[in-house]
């Protein structure tokens, strides 16, 4: 075999790697979801992302209209499905929410977002 490909081959497997290793969590899909308007309000929201997540670093509020956190404050990421991250929710009134979430990947890049999901009763 030459050395110009035993030198392609390392380079193959070196860009291989940094995009695996570019790889990070990302949100998948929203329970209510983003910019959604349900009829009645839901118990909980939950965050499904495509890795696994480190729970410390990692967390959802819900907010009112008037900027009011009105989740339960209980934001954690599943034992059972760790790519999964979800906190419960009070009866909520009819309006809009805004759902702050922060996930820290178990590679500890973090990432954050906001949506927004309206009860109509």
């Amino acid at each position: 075999m030459s050395k110009s490909w035993i030198v392609l081959a390392g380079v193959a497997v070196l860009l291989g790697g940094s995009a695996a290793a570019l790889a990070h969590a990302q949100l998948m899909q929203a329970r209510p979801a983003a910019d959604s308007v349900v009829s009645s309000a839901p118990t909980e929201v939950i965050l499904q992302f495509n890795e696994s997540l480190e729970g410390a670093f990692s967390s959802i509020r819900v907010r009112d209209a008037s900027g009011q956190q009105v989740d339960k404050r209980d934001a954690h990421v599943e034992k059972s499905d760790p790519k999964v991250l979800r906190v419960s929710l009070p009866p909520l009134k009819s309006g809009s929410y805004q759902v702050q979430w922060r996930a820290t990947g178990t590679d500890l890049h973090k990432i954050e977002g906001t949506f927004v999901f309206r009860i109509d009763d």
